[in-house]
């Protein structure tokens, strides 16, 4: 069988085909819809009308490609249509690079990359996971903000850090955020004594009207996350968060967005243990310009409520307002003796470009700076005022950001922190959260729409063409690098992958918005075998593919 299916395949890959879209159905779901085990599959779309649970006991699958929509007016009587993983349930949304899962508005056309824009935001509500890990509020349980407290599967907490709440990879949230009054806001996700035993990485929050992600206590580790044009806070932790995390990525819009991070202890009380004392390596936090004019992006982190909190090998960078202000008070413990008793740690890492809207900063500290005892305590620990030379900081839809650090940056050479070798932290030698590669592309809505830069090659001085080809690359055979030329009538989302005769894929060299032209990109098969490849162009107009030689 195995030999067969090689034998027929190059026939197949031969041919140039264009595959129309398929319109797909539309499940509407409410909560007495979940009920045991569920599987939602990627053939349809599912419509989030209120607030839909997995109670304790039952089981969510999504499977990668799926799209969830969270209905704009419930007809529950709910205030907004939200996720919400309750106590004992269990969340498994496992998507893919190339198929990621998609939460978003009722009327984002999620084919058309440009539908809806950073500024649509609050259209329903959010993803919520609530667990059973410990938190510092009294009586060990609390009611999670952004829904009613009456209800006992809106509660979180309990003694249980390792509990397990699930899977969430390659997952994008976007334009959620519903806001029902002050401290009653819906979180792009939000985690409510979340446990360790979950597993959170590659999840996008894009444009959403409150925070990108809040944890209110718990254990849970995270890694590649995305918060992107969200209207306050990109990263918040409350009432005893501890987990670790790394490669945290924010970009903050120009005329709206809080703080890159803001980090509360406890409020009922603030001296309830445990502390919050998350450990975070390579993070970067992009605000909304050092000449906006937004005066709540005042700062890229505070912290207060008695928080504590340790940050490496990091970069803070382009704030309207200062880098960091931690509580100090009059009497009673705060962040400042969180500070002092180490559980609260800045090291290695760069700030820059502040704007100091509030002029609040210290002379001479480039911005950074508010407080005598908080410059000394980071200037101590390797902390530099010093150009981070990303390759690109842009905010729209040009190609223009690439958050990596460019060869010679400080990034590459000030030096970093050691990182835990304890089974979770990716070993790395650079300052941020990326080194070579930009894992933003492929599978965020930021490279989708068209924000970050793409691998091809705009050709200068051609008439727009007539319609979506795909071009026999060059030369061919070829022996390591080809050339692969396509052209657009209209401007549109592309993705152009290289598989080898098996279906695996083997590279992407082109993802994203691109407007109408001629396009060239470089096919480098350094370290392939020689043989048959097959190349795939998708655009909106449908599916082109043909074959090419390696032979070495």
């Amino acid at each position: 069988m195995n030999t067969l299916r090689y034998n027929l395949m190059p026939a197949l890959l031969l041919a140039l085909t264009i595959l129309p879209a398929r319109a797909q159905q539309v499940v509407t779901v409410t909560d007495a819809d979940i009920v045991g085990n569920v599987l939602w599959t990627s053939d349809k779309t599912y419509l989030l009308d209120g607030y839909v649970y997995v109670e304790d006991g039952e089981t969510l699958t999504i499977e990668a490609g799926t799209v969830i929509k969270g209905k704009a007016d419930p007809t529950t009587g709910d205030q907004a249509s939200a996720l919400i993983v309750a106590r004992g349930g269990k969340l498994f949304a496992e998507g893919t690079a190339e198929a990621p899962i998609i939460f978003t508005a009722e009327d984002d056309d999620v084919t058309v990359p440009d539908d809806l824009t950073p500024e649509d935001k609050g259209l329903w509500g959010g993803v919520l996971i609530l667990g059973r890990a410990t938190i510092n509020v009294g009586g060990g349980e609390n009611a999670i903000e952004g829904l009613p407290p009456e209800d006992p599967r809106n509660f979180y907490g309990g003694s249980d850090d390792e509990d397990d709440s699930g899977v969430l990879r390659y997952v994008s949230i976007r334009h959620g955020g519903d806001i029902f009054g002050t401290d009653n806001e819906i979180n792009g996700l939000t985690m409510g004594a979340v446990g360790r035993g979950t597993t959170i990485e590659y999840v996008e929050v894009f444009a959403n009207q409150d925070d990108g992600f809040e944890w209110f206590g718990g254990t849970v580790d995270t890694r590649y996350l995305v918060a992107a044009f969200c209207g306050d806070d990109g990263f918040d932790y409350d009432e005893g968060f501890r987990g670790r995390g790394q490669f945290w990525f924010l970009i903050q819009g120009e005329e709206d967005g809080g703080s890159g991070g803001e980090h509360d202890g406890g409020t009922d009380p603030e001296t309830g243990q445990p502390y919050a004392i998350p450990v975070i390596y390579n993070a970067t936090y992009i605000g909304s310009g050092a000449s906006s004019l937004n005066t709540s992006n005042d700062r890229a982190v505070k912290l207060r409520d008695n928080a504590g909190g340790k940050y490496y090998n990091s970069i803070f960078t382009d704030f309207a307002g200062t880098g960091i202000n931690i509580e100090d008070l009059a009497s009673g413990e705060d962040s400042r003796a969180r500070l002092e008793a180490g559980d609260l740690e800045f090291r290695n890492n760069l700030w820059f470009g502040f704007g100091d809207i509030n002029g609040s900063a210290l002379p001479g500290t480039g911005g950074v700076f508010e407080q005598d005892f908080v410059q000394a305590a980071l200037s101590a620990a390797d902390n530099f005022v010093e150009d981070p030379q990303l390759r690109g900081i842009s905010r729209s839809r040009d190609g223009g950001l690439d958050p990596r650090p460019a060869p010679g940056s400080p990034a590459w050479t000030r030096g970093t922190f050691p990182v835990p070798n304890d089974g979770f932290f990716v070993q790395t030698d650079y300052i941020g959260a990326f080194g070579e590669e930009n894992w933003l592309e492929g599978w965020t809505h930021v490279s989708e729409a068209g924000f970050t830069s793409t691998a091809i090659e705009a050709v200068p001085g051609v008439e727009v063409p007539r319609r979506v080809t795909l071009e026999q690359n060059y030369p061919n055979p070829f022996n390591p690098q080809t050339t692969i030329e396509f052209r657009l009538d209209r401007p549109q989302a592309v993705r152009l992958a290289v598989y080898d005769v098996l279906g695996r894929e083997v590279a992407v060299l082109a993802e994203g918005l691109q407007p109408a032209g001629v396009f060239r990109a470089t096919f480098d098969a350094t370290g392939l075998s020689s043989g048959l490849y097959l190349y795939r162009l998708q655009t909106e107009a449908g599916v082109l593919s043909r074959t090419m030689m390696l032979v070495k």
